[in-house]
């Protein structure tokens, strides 16, 4: 999983502490974070395409959560910022293995590894799908419930 999915959880955070004032510009975020401003904004882009950020053109513009924190889920920042696909992808390399044409019935059904490995997935997808960009809101030490320094205007 590349950084991009830290830094979308993060910006989603800044912004649902900062509420619904204001768009904040990709370049406030890339600052306030240290990041790039030219790669953030692909994957804040990527973010709005999933709707879970709006964002709002011109000089005045940027971004704001397209939807309440409550309804963000961990797993909708990763699929919008990696895409659907599972992580692990089984390329059957078992059936290249000696004496593998002798064994073409054994073949019918998923190997070991593919089951434990969709099996984890699977698990771990639920995980962050029962996750909320609320529930990280909430969990936050007291002393971080807020955006730094409390906002981010000029």
């Amino acid at each position: 999983m590349g950084e991009g999915v830290e830094w979308g959880l993060h910006c989603c955070l800044a912004l649902a502490w900062l509420g619904d004032e204001h768009p904040v510009p990709t370049a406030r975020l890339a600052a306030w974070f240290d990041l790039p401003p030219a790669y953030l904004t692909k994957r804040l882009q990527a973010l709005v395409r999933a709707g879970i950020l709006g964002s709002t053109p011109g000089a005045r513009g940027g971004f704001r959560l397209g939807r309440p924190p409550e309804q963000i889920t961990l797993m909708d920042v990763v699929a919008a910022i990696e895409g659907p696909d599972d992580l692990f992808r089984c390329t059957e390399i078992r059936q290249r293995t000696e004496g593998a044409a002798a064994a073409a019935d054994d073949f019918r059904r998923p190997c070991g590894v593919s089951t434990a490995m969709r099996r984890a997935e699977l698990a771990w997808r639920r995980e962050l799908a029962g996750q909320t960009v609320a529930d990280l809101m909430a969990a936050a030490p007291v002393g971080r419930r807020s955006a730094p320094g409390g906002t981010m205007s000029d």
